[in-house]
């Protein structure tokens, strides 16, 4: 029952690819409801970001399972046709402790676009939430992320990881600067109050824009967030192109699955502003912005994949820390495979407990049934003894047990098929059913 990641991200896939294969966030506990259906997928979580898609998932059989997996992700696309792209040329496919390093180093924020990123632990949450709903995590994708928040929270409280306000949307303010020089003056459009919105309005009150629009496809949220900041001005969506025509810079993050600023609608407010350029960061993935409005006079779009040179100028600091993180980072891997690896314990350390148990049960029945007379005192003393007598008997052999299953899994299997033999505990089907899991994480921590 190997672990595997499959995914893309923007380390393999450009966004044109990426946003064909984002769930919005309402299909999410859908697609993983659907995914409990295959039959080699035993438990799974979906973490989706603006820079990535990964499927996490504990197979019944590794070639199989994988198999499905691409099969769900390419079945599960939406808005390009297959035959325009080999979607297998830019998946990526992690193994074992490869896997699990991978989550933890994403949960951190190293392996993110803006490395340290403040968002990221959120989003490593949200898929863990997503998944309990769905109800396709087990024990063991349960343990995995509960873990992997656990090292996020200490590479952000014990390093410099999430050093300076630098994130996606502060990226993309950064990058409407280096092309114009300033923001005073300048009026400034915000399509979408979720949170990457927001994030972007607080940073453009503080950056001295002279006038701020928000839309949004709920009006009441752009209110809000208008009251919150205490600047700027609310108007619905309809309205969408008398904004663009009064804006100088647009920053458009919404969860919309089709365009919001298309090709027509752009044509239309540039034409009343035939003078006055107009500069687009669209990070939304999937894109909000047609890639086509590049080529009408006076635009300038950039898509979440252009920033990464604005991003890498911000990064030093955090870039000092990631050697402090990639050591928390370790201490999590070996702590999640000691947990991982001792489940070849687990039934054997029960079997042996339970067949103890029954044994002192019946025994005492039987000294009961002989001795009548036995006050409620002294059995209760007697019941104590008979069981400190058990505990005290199998404590080194689970002790002993518990360190194979962690450190030799060779010597653990063979120890737990001659306490199977000779304490007749009925354990050679689950052992059987460890050992391929076990052999695979092996092979991959070697």
């Amino acid at each position: 029952m190997p672990l595997v990641c499959l995914g893309l991200s923007h380390h393999t896939a450009p966004v044109e690819v990426r946003e064909h294969h984002a769930f919005p966030a309402a299909r999410v506990v859908e697609a993983l409801t659907a995914l409990r259906d295959y039959s080699a997928v035993k438990e799974a979580a979906m973490l989706q970001t603006c820079g990535r898609l990964e499927i996490y998932a504990e197979l019944d059989d590794y070639e199989a399972g994988v198999a499905q997996l691409r099969s769900f992700l390419s079945n599960f696309g939406h808005g390009l046709a297959r035959e325009r792209y080999d979607l297998d040329s830019y998946l990526y496919t992690l193994l074992g402790r490869q896997a699990t390093e991978h989550l933890f180093r994403v949960a951190t924020g190293l392996d993110s676009m803006l490395i340290g990123e403040a968002e990221i632990l959120g989003q490593v949450k949200d898929a863990y939430v997503q998944a309990q709903h769905a109800k396709s995590l087990g024990k063991i994708l349960h343990r995995l992320f509960r873990e992997a928040l656990n090292a996020g929270k200490h590479a952000r409280t014990q390093t410099r990881i999430g050093d300076e306000s630098t994130s996606i949307a502060t990226a993309a303010i950064e990058a409407a600067k280096t092309r114009l020089g300033s923001l005073d003056g300048k009026a400034v459009l915000v399509i979408g109050a979720g949170k990457m919105g927001r994030t972007a309005v607080k940073r453009l009150r503080q950056e001295g824009a002279h006038r701020l629009i928000v839309t949004n496809r709920t009006i009441s949220r752009a209110r809000e967030l208008i009251a919150e900041v205490g600047f700027g001005e609310a108007l619905e969506m309809p309205g969408l192109v008398d904004a663009l025509e009064a804006a100088d810079i647009v920053v458009t993050s919404t969860g919309a699955s089709n365009f919001v600023v298309t090709e027509a609608k752009l044509r239309d407010a540039m034409a009343r502003r035939p003078e006055r350029p107009l500069f687009i960061i669209d990070i939304a993935v999937p894109r909000d912005v047609d890639p086509a409005v590049a080529a009408l006079p006076g635009v300038a779009l950039v898509d979440i994949d252009g920033l990464k040179s604005v991003i890498d100028e911000k990064l030093e600091v955090r870039r000092e820390a990631i050697p402090q993180v990639e050591e928390i980072i370790d201490e999590f891997i070996a702590r999640f495979g000691e947990w991982y690896q001792s489940r070849l314990a687990i039934p054997v350390i029960a079997s042996l407990t339970q067949k103890a148990e029954t044994i002192r049960e019946r025994e005492l029945e039987r000294l009961f049934k002989r001795c009548p007379d036995l006050s409620e005192r002294e059995r209760m003393l007697v019941t104590g003894m008979s069981m400190t007598i058990v505990s005290k008997m199998l404590h080194s052999v689970v002790v002993r047990i518990r360190e194979k299953a962690t450190t030799n899994h060779a010597e653990a299997i063979v120890h737990a098929r001659m306490l199977d033999e000779l304490f007749e505990l009925n354990l050679a089907e689950q052992v059987a059913e460890l050992l391929p899991h076990l052999t695979t994480i092996e092979t991959v921590d070697d």
